[in-house]
């Protein structure tokens, strides 16, 4: 209900009817609203981080950017368990725009993710600013296609991504 209507449609009236459940149950289960979006939120983050860590430990050759990015963007699909849920992700940072619990949770999501880029990128360039500025490239890709009304499909969004493969180095720079 978040992903197709946005931080209204977290209402815990509407969210009990959906699953059959009573709303006192739900409270129960939950402690009440607060403890709803708490739990929300940190499935959310969970989902968002370990997806995104699972992928980079997937690669054989862990050094290997252009592998590690590769599969990153063999993972950018129209199906809810890969990399790239636009219409989610929208409506959690649009969420964040208001809500200072929200913001503090999609701030570690892009703080983690930016941090695993930047340390798959760090081995091929000189310093740590060039490997957030690397890191940075596709992620705010992905971020802006997320964000685009329509988002932009999973597909195109592969293609583009792909675009930027042959910018990656294939050695480090300390190989000999």
């Amino acid at each position: 209900m978040l992903a197709t209507e946005g931080a209204s449609g977290v209402r815990i009236d509407r969210i009990a009817a959906r699953l059959g459940l009573s709303k006192g149950s739900f409270h129960h289960h939950f402690e009440g609203a607060e403890g709803y979006k708490r739990d929300l939120l940190a499935y959310f983050e969970r989902l968002s981080v370990e997806a995104f860590d699972r992928a980079i430990a997937e690669v054989e050759t862990p050094g290997d950017a252009r592998a590690i990015l590769g599969r990153l963007t063999e993972l950018i699909e129209s199906r809810d368990t890969g990399l790239y849920r636009p219409q989610l992700e929208a409506a959690v940072r649009a969420w964040s725009m208001s809500d200072p619990g929200v913001r503090a949770v999609q701030a570690r999501i892009d703080q983690v993710r930016l941090s695993a880029l930047q340390s798959v990128w760090r081995p091929h360039v000189a310093t740590d600013a060039e490997a957030r500025r690397a890191a940075l490239l596709p992620y705010l890709l992905a971020v802006g296609a997320g964000m685009m009304v329509p988002p932009v499909g999973a597909e195109e969004l592969r293609d583009v991504v792909e675009m930027l493969l042959p910018l990656v180095p294939e050695e480090s720079i300390t190989a000999d």
